[in-house]
């Protein structure tokens, strides 16, 4: 059995129509998964899905606002009632309405970053899980951030979201551990995606974030989908309650732009 496959699982993305889920969906599909690509926008999805299946994966667009605590559980009802199971889940789908210092943040962005990163987060896993022990087990994957792991002046409230998301993996790996049921979080610095085009599309600040990794670049959404591959495989089968980092060295010791 090949280390990385995942033949007859089904995978559950958030935010999959674009970016880093995108690259995760393709990648899982790649590997023999069915997925279920998932974002607010019905038309994007169709079109991601229509491509997977194209080059010979099976997709489904199943479309969410996971703000919406019905239209989460749609989505759930909607996938079991596709393909009757859940093996791999990955919460991707995630807001920053602002960047800017904590004492500016309003209790509507605030609620606006808690509710949408951590609070759909948490009611899509209790949602998923028991239907995923129904069936042997298997993987919860939390796409969080390097801002969870370090402070942030200009991304505070963002940095606090993504630190929970990493508790939440914490806890689900003690709570659903015996049902055969890992989860763990990624947790990317920056990546080339349209969430962080403000950033790597200012050359001063990409030079700067290029200059701090020893690899001399920012990641691309590939580099994050082979870890999921990974946490969602067999290969991961002994991984639970862990944030895997990938920031291109950044924290292992990166250089101090100049």
């Amino acid at each position: 059995m090949s280390l990385f496959d995942l033949t007859g699982k089904v995978a559950l993305i958030t935010g999959s129509s674009k970016g880093i889920g995108r690259a995760i969906a393709e990648r899982m599909a790649e590997h023999g998964a069915r997925v279920v690509i998932s974002s607010r926008k019905a038309d994007v999805c169709e079109q991601v899905a229509r491509e997977i299946n194209t080059g010979g994966g099976e997709a489904v667009a199943l479309p969410c606002n996971i703000k919406d605590k019905d239209e989460l559980q749609a989505l759930v009802d909607a996938t079991l009632k596709a393909w009757g199971r859940i093996d791999i889940l990955v919460c991707n789908a995630a807001v920053n309405p602002f960047y800017g210092p904590s004492a500016e943040v309003t209790d509507e962005m605030y609620d606006r970053v808690m509710n949408t990163n951590v609070r759909s987060n948490f009611w899509l896993c209790n949602m998923v899980l028991p239907e995923m022990a129904k069936t042997g087990g298997g993987s919860v994957i939390a796409i969080s951030s390097i801002a969870g792991l370090q402070g942030n002046d200009m991304l505070g409230v963002y940095a606090l979201s993504k630190a929970a998301e990493m508790q939440l993996v914490r806890n689900l790996a003690l709570e659903w551990g015996p049902h055969n049921i890992r989860a763990n979080c990624i947790a990317p610095g920056l990546i080339r995606t349209d969430f962080s085009k403000d950033i790597w599309n200012n050359p001063n600040a990409l030079e700067r974030a290029r200059q701090m990794s020893p690899l001399n670049r920012i990641g691309e959404p590939d580099d994050i989908a082979g870890a999921a591959v990974f946490l969602a495989s067999v290969s991961a089968n002994f991984m639970t309650g862990q944030t895997l980092l990938i920031d291109g060295g950044r924290l292992g010791g990166g250089r101090v732009a100049e």
